[in-house]
């Protein structure tokens, strides 16, 4: 089976930059994406959207290069936003703690929060200390 080749749209509007990525990320595509983001900062774009409704697929490696790229654009001033990820990209942003790169989420990608558990009065044990350890011979820990 042969996977879909990744491909790469950019339109820019001064120092803004919308690339739309269609096809799947994976270890064999993540290059575009990098050379694309990294083109965007030679050329002096500090806004970045990434268009990711047409992506099918995305793995680890398309994770960490966005996050690299995000590093890197946010150190020159700028800043990186996805748009509309797949379902693995979501999961892989929300297990990772990286919803900051979200923008434009389609309504119901992720769970709704938990709710908030009532307050417990349980009592609270005591605090027991915990015992010196002996330093070993030499002085060592």
């Amino acid at each position: 089976m042969t996977l879909p080749p990744l491909t790469i749209y950019r339109h820019d509007r001064k120092n803004r930059a919308l690339i739309t990525l269609a096809g799947e990320i994976d270890l064999e595509t993540v290059p575009l994406v990098r050379a694309s983001l990294e083109r965007c900062l030679r050329d002096g774009i500090r806004t970045i959207d990434v268009d990711l409704t047409p992506v099918t697929f995305c793995d680890c490696s398309g994770l960490n290069a966005f996050l690299n790229a995000s590093q890197r654009i946010t150190a020159a001033g700028g800043t990186l936003r996805l748009h509309h990820p797949p379902p693995t990209l979501v999961l892989m942003l929300d297990v990772a703690g990286c919803e900051f790169l979200l923008l434009g989420l389609p309504f119901g990608h992720l769970p709704p929060p938990p709710e908030k558990a009532p307050a417990t009065t349980a009592p609270v044990p005591p605090h027991r200390p915990v015992p010196p350890v002996p330093a070993l011979a030499g002085g060592a820990v």
